[in-house]
């Protein structure tokens, strides 16, 4: 298996190594208990094992249906999910949708104000940031939008996805066309970085998974407020409360670093989000993951992860084991997101780590959310 990862990643043994164990214990985070609750802490997180090691995946091709025609989990009655199913294999983007779309949304570039993550409680040291943001063809601020923040991987920064204003990316007009046919809802796409005092902060490992634990803060203080107040989306006011009473039309997603911050987000900020798509990114265990929902006040009918990773890449193998131990969990009911599951996996055949995998997986995430259920 090759050493070069292309656009997010480097040396595969480090990184399987780093994102093994990169999740810390419960940040004193976004919301670990309903709407009320108190504004994330700044404190680094506790240095915790976050749980013991799962087992090697067993063949990828047998997981999917041997867990579903055995029922090991008991089913969710209540769960919320789309009424559209999950492909049973990942679609392909087609080539035609990299051409420009006669139907264009737009790229925008978000100011805000935010403060330097290792003295994020002292707010000692101010900094300007800015994302980029996706708004559909037809954007109408007269009603509401659901909400995707998008965080990129290693060596990557808020422009990797979406490109700029100035100069939009292939994969923005992919997600035009989707729009377009229909395969995609119309919503805002919201992309972020974690690099803190420089734009080269994500090529440092050690660095960028000290700056994904500390994201938190930034991402419900400062940039949500800041976009949902720029925008018109289900939250009526940029307060927790609001972020709280919408959080079914939120979601973030994330590929291989981006899926670590996607591991943070949902160990501290369900109250604010219901949808999570990590990719090629993983840390923990199943029952770590349970104590999480758990320790946040909600339940298994309260979320829905979508996992994917890619047969050829190099943390398929350890991703492909976390889904596995999530799935045995009574807490994960794996399925294809009929009601009474919330734990969808997907494997890539012939995908490797790289920029064509991250993007596919998050296009297939967006063909999913909120279909059918969308106000």
């Amino acid at each position: 298996m090759s050493a070069r990862i292309g656009l997010f990643g480097r040396a595969s043994s480090v990184l399987a190594a780093i994102l093994a164990t990169a999740l810390a214990a419960s940040l004193a985070g976004c919301a670990a208990e309903p709407p009320s609750s108190a504004a994330p802490s700044g404190d680094a997180p506790a240095a915790v094992d976050p749980a013991a090691p799962v087992e090697e995946a067993e063949d990828a091709s047998s997981f999917r249906g041997s867990l579903s025609e055995e029922g090991e989990n008991a089913v969710n009655e209540g769960s919320e999910t789309s009424d559209v199913l999950f492909p049973e294999e990942l679609l392909s983007i087609p080539a035609s949708y990299s051409e420009p779309c006669a139907e264009e949304g737009r790229v925008e570039r978000l100011d805000y104000d935010t403060f330097e993550a290792f003295s994020y409680d002292s707010q000692s040291q101010p900094l300007s940031k800015n994302a980029m943001v996706y708004v559909p063809y037809g954007y109408d601020g007269s009603r509401p939008y659901n909400v995707v923040y998008l965080m990129h991987g290693g060596w990557s920064d808020q422009t990797t996805y979406l490109g700029t204003p100035e100069a939009p990316s292939e994969f923005k007009r992919q997600i035009d066309h989707a729009v377009a046919d229909g395969i995609i809802e119309p919503c805002l796409i919201v992309c972020p970085t974690y690099n803190n005092l420089d734009n080269d902060d994500a090529a440092d490992y050690a660095l960028a998974l000290e700056l994904t634990a500390r994201y938190p803060n930034e991402l419900v203080n400062d940039l949500m407020p800041a976009v949902e107040s720029a925008y018109r989306t289900y939250a009526d006011a940029p307060t927790p409360d609001s972020f709280a009473a919408s959080r079914d039309h939120r979601a973030f997603v994330g590929f291989s670093m981006g899926s670590v911050t996607t591991w943070h987000i949902f160990e501290s900020c369900m109250a604010y989000f219901r949808y999570f798509a990590p990719s090629s990114g993983n840390a923990g265990s199943g029952a770590y993951w349970a104590d999480a929902v758990r320790r946040q006040g909600f339940g298994a009918e309260d979320f829905m992860v979508i996992g994917a990773t890619g047969a050829e890449d190099f943390n398929g193998s350890a991703f492909t084991a976390l889904m596995q131990d999530m799935a045995a969990d009574p807490m994960f009911t794996l399925g294809d997101g009929e009601p009474g599951t919330n734990l969808i996996f997907r494997i890539g055949e012939g995908e490797s780590h790289n920029g064509y995998a991250a993007n596919r997986y998050v296009y297939n995430a967006l063909a999913f959310l909120w279909k059918g259920s969308a106000a």
